[in-house]
């Protein structure tokens, strides 16, 4: 709102020089909320008192006039947008100085589009005023393509701006925004002086790039760390799934005694999240408490996806019902969760009480319930989710909810509704549609639609080693051995090799790692022996054609037995008391998923396994997926 009229505040019988009427004309522009209608009456004053021709004033009226809080303060009654106005009042001036030119530069720059190059050209061609160092940070914001950076770096070393310390590091955002690495590491190492910012974007930069090693190497070279290099740093790691690396420095941080924010923490819970270690999760939620709980949305959903994604859909829903407030991120997080552990009825549930609210789901929220549809098999109730996005939410499906929808018909067993959908799709279909077409292919042995989703992911994704693997697996379970030959040697042509199976669990003594095939101890070996034997006298009979390779039923049995979430489950048999929590990084095979059904019932275990795709709970000879996964 605006302060009282001017007139009450300002007389006009002389008393007051120009300058105090300036500094009140400020007061009145620093309680402005922005946006034109305010703006005009401010600029009215203005023109009243003579001074119209302040650059301070009017380049403070035009960053007011550009900044828009509410549509009301749009002025319908012009067909003038603020950008049309600033740029009249500006030409108003006869003598504009940098800051004022910078001022317009910067509203053009921040709305995308040509008109901040063109209005800094016309400067340029002017010759004066000369720029400052702002005028360079704006264009650079401005930028979208690093050669428009370089063509504007051109002009900072002509003007001597090469050593400005806030020019150049706006120049290494730029070269981090648009994934040029090399360019920004080149601008970092030639700077006569860094600071934090500095070095921080350039962390920034190799995390996101994922070269993790460089980013360490500057971050143990930076000379004064404060709180958000070290988040930096730890988010960095975080990102690029390397979890151990982020809880561990974490530990660091605390030793150190840098203060902790909520960025830090949710750092912290994703890589949790990401380890899957339900004892560490709760460790990290006691650390929030200390800090005052999760007061945050933010830091109240990560708590939420770290704990479903631990194991504990049970703790994952205690957050969120102690959650004070609510958002659609907090509904999400908890929707997904749901999905992840194949409680679809209990997520359309959730669904349903959000519509209730006045918080409406945004397009994440709608993965996660199609995601819950499509791992129960509640294939109208998805079809329907799907509609109500569009018509009643006015939501443009994505790719990804439509790789969704693929899966949802896929698994059902629709595979020609599901292929037709994806050939209709209006936006071009990316890998993970193509995928779930595929998954939907291995699940019901058709090899001929496989072929097709295979050949356009091939042409997507032509390194993605998983693709070539279950087209692999798919022509093996239909013995078309030659097949399976053939996309092997492709691989091998390609440099591919397949990531090995790798399951950790949970033990006394930590965390525990096991690779398929590995050498085991003396008393694991045996321990496996023995949970093998009691299956069997129990009904388990090993399923063959879960190996892919062309090999006698007595080699097949052997590598079945090697796989690494078995050999987890017959080390959690013998280190943990209660229920097994196992983590894998591949999906878990038809035998492996048979023999957890098996042993929950002869080592009277509950048993949890969260594969790349899900979880499943074991207990009592059953899982929680009902065999449709």
């Amino acid at each position: 709102m605006l302060h009282p009229p001017l007139s009450s505040n300002i007389t006009t019988n002389g008393a007051y020089t120009a300058a105090v009427e300036e500094q009140q004309l400020l007061r009145l522009l620093d309680g402005c909320t922005g946006g034109i209608r305010p703006a005009k009456r401010i600029h009215a004053h203005i023109i009243i008192r003579g001074l119209a021709q302040s650059n301070f004033l009017i380049a403070k009226l035009l960053r007011k006039a550009t900044t828009i809080h509410r549509p009301e303060d749009y002025d319908t009654t012009t067909s003038s947008t603020s950008m049309d106005y600033s740029q009249l009042v500006f030409e108003q001036v006869s003598r504009p100085n940098a800051f004022l030119w910078t001022t317009l530069i910067r509203a053009y720059a921040l709305r995308g589009g040509p008109e901040a190059f063109l209005l800094y050209n016309r400067m340029a061609a002017l010759g004066t005023p000369r720029p400052i160092s702002f005028t360079f940070s704006a264009l650079f914001k401005a930028c979208s393509a690093s050669q428009q950076g370089k063509d504007i770096q051109a002009h900072t070393l002509k003007l001597g701006f090469d050593s400005d310390l806030y020019v150049q590091n706006t120049l290494i955002d730029l070269y981090v925004r648009c994934g040029c690495v090399n360019d920004a590491r080149r601008v970092f190492d030639t700077m006569p002086t860094r600071d934090i910012i500095s070095w921080t974007a350039m962390i920034v930069a190799y995390a996101k790039g994922g070269d993790m090693e460089a980013a360490r190497c500057l971050f143990d070279s930076l000379p004064h760390k404060d709180m958000v290099s070290w988040t930096a740093m730890l988010s960095g790691y975080a990102q690029n799934a390397k979890p151990q690396e982020a809880l561990q420095l974490f530990e660091e941080m605390k030793a150190a005694g840098v203060p902790i924010d909520e960025v830090t923490l949710v750092g912290a819970i994703n890589a949790c999240a990401q380890l899957g270690v339900l004892h560490l999760a709760r460790q990290i939620h006691s650390l929030v408490m200390d800090y005052g709980g999760p007061e945050s949305v933010v830091v109240g959903s990560a708590l939420i996806d770290m704990y479903a994604k631990c194991g504990s859909l049970k703790e994952a829903y205690q957050v969120f019902e102690k959650m004070t407030v609510k958002n659609v991120f907090s509904y999400s997080a908890m929707i997904g969760s749901f999905a992840m552990h194949g409680h679809g009825r209990a997520a359309l549930r959730l669904f349903s009480q959000m519509q209730a609210t006045d918080i409406p789901p945004n397009s994440v929220t709608f993965i996660g319930v199609l995601a819950a549809c499509s791992h129960t098999g509640l294939v109208e109730e998805g079809v329907q989710c799907f509609a109500t996005m569009q018509d009643e939410y006015r939501i443009s499906p994505s790719a990804d909810h439509y790789a969704c929808m693929v899966d949802l018909l896929g698994r059902a067993g629709r595979l020609e509704e599901a292929h037709e959908l994806l050939k209709t799709m209006p936006i071009k279909p990316h890998a993970g549609v193509w995928g779930a077409l595929l998954g939907a292919c291995r699940i019901h042995g058709n090899a001929n639609l496989a072929e097709v989703a295979a050949k356009h992911l091939f042409e997507v994704e032509p390194d993605g080693i998983g693709n070539y693997v279950l087209l692999s697996n798919i022509y093996a379970a239909a013995k078309r051995w030659d097949d399976v030959r053939r996309v092997r040697k492709e691989m091998r042509g390609r440099g591919l090799r397949k990531n090995p199976g790798c399951s950790w669990v949970e033990g006394k003594e930590g965390v525990q790692k096991f690779f398929a095939g590995d050498v085991l101890s003396e008393e694991i070996e045996t321990a496996l022996e023995e949970l093998l034997e009691k299956a069997s006298a129990a009904g388990y009979v090993p399923k063959l054609d879960c190996v892919v390779y062309d090999v006698s039923d007595g080699e097949k049995e052997q590598v079945l037995k090697r796989h690494s979430e078995k050999v987890a489950l017959a080390f959690g048999l013998l280190t943990m008391e209660s229920r097994i929590r196992i983590v894998k990084n591949l999906r878990m095979c038809d035998d492996c998923h048979l023999l957890m059904c098996v042993a929950s019932r002869v080592a009277e275990r509950e048993i949890v396994v969260r594969d790349n795709m899900r979880f499943h709970h074991f207990k009592q000879g059953a899982c929680s997926c009902g065999e449709f996964w």
